[in-house]
Parts: structure tokens; sequence; C-alpha cells
């Protein structure tokens, strides 16, 4: 399981122009799957980002988790975050797992991170999605499972 983090100021994401998730302060997600990743990892996952002290305490330094600051994740689903490379221009994707295991994942994920308190808002799996945000900092951190 792979997580690009990135800290957001505000994040949208729309799918044929209605939008499906949006957030304030917080995090966007852009979560991959797979082969091999299990329940054990989404809640390693769930629990490593909730608790991820990457917010900014009075005193200006990352102390603070994103409950801390009443934050919310936007999480997208992101196949080609296990893109090899390797041979050629032309990225494959046999690392990322098969879609309909990733999707159940995805929906299992989104639902382990709200258990850990979080307000949790969603692209929507398989579509074109159009994501907008403001990177604050910028913090952008890749997390592995």
């Amino acid at each position: 399981m792979r997580v690009v983090l990135q800290r957001v100021s505000r994040a949208k994401c729309e799918v044929a122009g209605r939008v499906t998730g949006e957030v304030g302060l917080g995090f966007l997600a852009l979560v991959g799957f797979t082969e091999g990743d299990d329940d054990n990892a989404l809640a390693k996952m769930a629990k490593k980002i909730a608790n991820l002290r990457v917010f900014p305490d009075d005193a200006g330094k990352m102390n603070l988790n994103i409950s801390a600051k009443n934050g919310a994740i936007l999480s997208i689903p992101q196949f080609t975050l296990y893109a090899d490379t390797t041979a050629g221009n032309r990225p494959s994707f046999t690392k990322s797992l098969n879609p309909a295991a990733a999707e159940k994942l995805y929906h299992r994920f989104n639902a382990v991170l709200a258990g850990e308190g979080l307000r949790v808002e969603t692209g929507v799996f398989g579509a074109h999605m159009d994501i907008e945000l403001v990177n604050d900092g910028p913090v952008t951190i890749i997390l592995e499972f």
C-alpha cells in the first residue's frame, strides 16, 4: 500500500462537473494498492496518517496531528502510484492491484480512516477525476506499508 500525502489548506475532487469530495485544512491522500495489501496494512496506514505530526503548533513547528487542527482528508484512489517505468517510456501498471480488489480495499481504507475519528471525503474509484488543491508548505510525504 502506498499513499502520497499532501498537507493542504483546501482540496476538491470533481467528476463530470460534480463535486464528490471537498476539504479545507487537512490532507489530500493519493491512495494506491498492490498485491498482498490487507486489513493490517490499512490499519497501520490509517493510524500513521491520523497521528502524523506535520501541522504547525503556535511556535510554527510541525508538531500537531490532523485532529489537533480539526482537519479532514480527501482520499483519492490512484492506481498509477504503482507505475513501473524501468523499461521504455510507457508505464506498466502490473504492480497495481486488480481493480475489483483495489476498490474493495479503497472503501475499507476510508472506513478505517473514519474509525480513527477523521472526516473523510472521497473521489470516485475508476472515474476520471479533476483534483484541485493548495499544498500547504508544501508538505508532501510518501508512506508505504
